[in-house]
């Protein structure tokens, strides 16, 4: 794994995650309560024994750096490194990064120098525990040029992902991104049978990018020089026939949270009995900022299927199936339900508190809701969405896909109800 240099994407403007991306890049949006998730693929990485990492970043990318600068101090006597390469303006490029591909292309010109046989290339918003050991043998054992993490999906998923097609070998021979119904039924008749060994079924017959790519040296730095700023939609279709490109099939937990839905979905389902993936692993851990932050309190609260992150202060108020992130003040008569609270990131105190203090104030109802940080939620506020409303713009809150978002910082005035 020493051979190994990692490449994390820290994606772009992620418009489909607003408003939590207003003031921060997907990366860095937190998740689970206290982590972010940057944390996901570093932790990954760091357990597989890679431990040489560039982090390529662009936009709205302050948060991110300072929670990567505070939080990855490898050890001195290795060379093991976390380090930010933000996009920059250079003689030979005046343009920023314009996709996945250009991304890594521009900063070619930092990494290319070090001693590395394989490029491991991780996207920095994505919700998994994956062993890169593994992908790495069997990109050595399989004698490929371009190794493709890749899961079995439904045919609605399919239509929002990039499908492979195979050989009789199982060697990926095509790559669809995002392909219509019709053109789903056409690569299902041409895919030959039992020879992906890619555990489809009948309820997931297709073969998804995960976004996850394992490059040989020499085979990226090439194709970097070809035109193309996106992997899925250009480098990897080009790389077909030319290269042997394999797949590496992942049968464990996968999300992509880079939309509202997903982000709120996965969120929820941390709560939940036998949940798919949690942040509980005592030999695998996810690593994130050290805050040292006392214990949470909790006076004459009914708290159930939720989870509370350390530094919390909760009083007399009910807490259903739902994630509170760090530092969370909630005041009495209270009812959070299905909801997702990041936290804030200081604690304010009651003498100097404003018209509206810092969290949720009290006799407050929350259903359905995301509370970036920092929020101040004011007496007798209602966040139910009663009417039903899938998309809309209000003062201090934002509607998507029928779940209310109140962004980071924002105000809600006292007896709101939407």
């Amino acid at each position: 794994m020493n051979d190994v240099l990692t490449l994390i994407l820290g994606g772009g403007r992620g418009a489909r995650l607003f408003p939590l991306t207003q003031m921060r890049s997907k990366p860095a949006v937190p998740i689970g309560g206290k982590y972010r998730l940057i944390d996901i693929p570093i932790s990954n990485c760091l357990h597989a024994g890679l431990k040489r990492m560039f982090v390529l970043t662009q936009f709205n990318s302050a948060s991110l750096n300072r929670h990567i600068a505070q939080t990855y101090r490898l050890d001195t006597f290795s060379d093991g490194f976390v380090e930010i390469l933000a996009a920059e303006q250079t003689p030979d490029s005046s343009n920023w990064f314009q996709g996945t591909a250009d991304a890594v292309r521009q900063a070619a010109r930092h990494f290319a120098g070090y001693d590395a046989d394989n490029y491991l290339i991780l996207a920095g918003d994505h919700l998994y525990r994956m062993d890169f050991n593994d992908v790495v043998e069997s990109h050595i054992e399989g004698r490929a040029d371009i190794t493709i993490a890749a899961q079995p999906v439904t045919p609605d998923d399919a239509t929002e992902m990039g499908i492979f097609r195979f050989d009789v070998d199982g060697q990926i021979v095509g790559f669809e991104e995002k392909p219509d119904a019709s053109r789903l039924a056409e690569i299902g008749r041409s895919a030959p049978r039992g020879t992906v060994g890619a555990g489809t079924s009948a309820e997931k017959p297709f073969v998804a990018s995960m976004g996850i790519y394992v490059f040989s040296r020499d085979v990226l730095l090439e194709m970097l020089t070809q035109p193309g700023i996106d992997f899925g939609k250009e480098i990897i279709p080009k790389a077909l026939g030319k290269y042997r490109v394999n797949p590496y099939v992942f049968r464990g937990y996968w999300a992509d949270v880079g939309t509202i839905d997903a982000f709120y979905d996965a969120n929820i389902q941390l709560t939940q009995r036998g949940a798919a993936f949690n942040f509980f692993d005592p030999r695998r851990p996810i690593y994130t900022h050290p805050r040292f932050l006392p214990g949470t309190r909790s006076y004459d609260c009914r708290i159930d299927s939720s989870i509370v992150a350390e530094g919390c202060y909760l009083d007399g108020c009910t807490v259903r199936e739902s994630v509170i992130g760090i530092r969370t003040h909630v005041h009495p008569g209270s009812t959070i339900s299905r909801s997702v609270l990041l936290g804030a990131d200081f604690y304010e105190e009651e003498l100097e508190s404003s018209s509206i203090p810092l969290g949720i104030g009290r006799d407050v109802v929350l259903d359905r809701a995301i509370v970036d940080k920092n929020a101040r939620i004011g007496d007798g506020v209602r966040l139910v969405n009663e009417r039903g409303v899938q998309e809309a713009d209000g003062d201090g809150y934002y509607v998507r896909n029928g779940i209310i978002i109140v962004p980071k910082g924002a105000r809600i005035q006292p007896g709101l109800v939407v």
